[in-house]
């Protein structure tokens, strides 16, 4: 069975970067896609970005447009996300999640194993 874990997270102030990496244990997800996702306190988890299983498409949030990069290293079995310019609204748990498919989307239901979270909180 496949697990992800999370590391990364923090405490910053707005406009800085944080980088955050998911890795599997047991079985890689080295042939499916991977997601991010993250949950505000008092709102529904969300999608933030995915990669497909090769690194060649990539989706986001409209809102994360132009700050955040997904992207990963299939040889070490990593997805990294690449936070730039967070702001206090970027504050949440992000999970990230290995999809069934090999490909890129923000389907929640299409995603299989996911990881525990690791905390971002962005102080204004």
């Amino acid at each position: 069975q496949g697990q992800l874990k999370e590391s990364g997270g923090g405490l910053v102030q707005a406009g800085n970067s944080l980088t955050l990496s998911c890795v599997s244990s047991g079985r890689t997800f080295s042939n499916n896609g991977v997601g991010w996702f993250r949950q505000a306190p008092g709102k529904e988890r969300e999608f933030v970005a995915a990669i497909s299983w090769n690194g060649g498409t990539t989706e986001y949030l409209d809102s994360v447009k132009g700050r955040f990069t997904i992207s990963r290293d299939r040889v070490k079995h990593v997805v990294y996300l690449q936070m730039n310019s967070l702001k206090p609204e970027d504050t949440a748990i992000y999970y990230c999640a290995s999809n069934r498919r090999a490909t890129a989307t923000a389907a929640m239901n299409s995603y299989q194993y996911w990881g525990q979270g690791t905390q971002v909180t962005v102080s204004s």
